[in-house]
């Protein structure tokens, strides 16, 4: 599975982004979803998973409320809406994906990860 992302960007607190993530190589559906971000000199922080069977959505407290996750199975395609962003949330973003039966709050639990993208917040 090969997973790459885009969509990152230097933008001002209170301004959105949209992620996107293309998966190439296996079948899209089959996996549980995520997006993990990694602060400096900071480890992996899990934000938002969506399931595979029937698309049920988890977020980080941090971000419930400001980020949706979706996806389109059709296209083979991650989102991570981000709205209210704030300094705090900048963060290279990766997207990964898990098999089932992982536990999809546990960054290393991620099979499948892109090379991430970076989102700056300034104040």
């Amino acid at each position: 599975v090969q997973l790459q992302a885009s969509g990152g960007g230097l933008v001002q607190a209170g301004d959105s982004l949209r992620l996107a993530c293309r998966v190439t190589g296996r079948t899209f559906n089959h996996y549980t979803m995520g997006w993990v971000r990694q602060a400096p000199g900071k480890e992996r922080d899990f934000v938002a998973a969506i399931t595979a069977t029937y698309g049920d959505t988890h977020y980080a407290d941090s971000v419930k409320g400001r980020f949706t996750i979706s996806r389109d199975d059709a296209k083979n395609i991650l989102y991570l809406q981000m709205n209210r962003l704030n300094p705090e949330d900048t963060a290279v973003y990766y997207c990964a994906a898990a098999t089932y039966g992982s536990n999809f709050y546990i960054p290393n639990e991620y099979t499948y990860w892109g090379p991430g993208t970076q989102v700056t917040v300034s104040s």
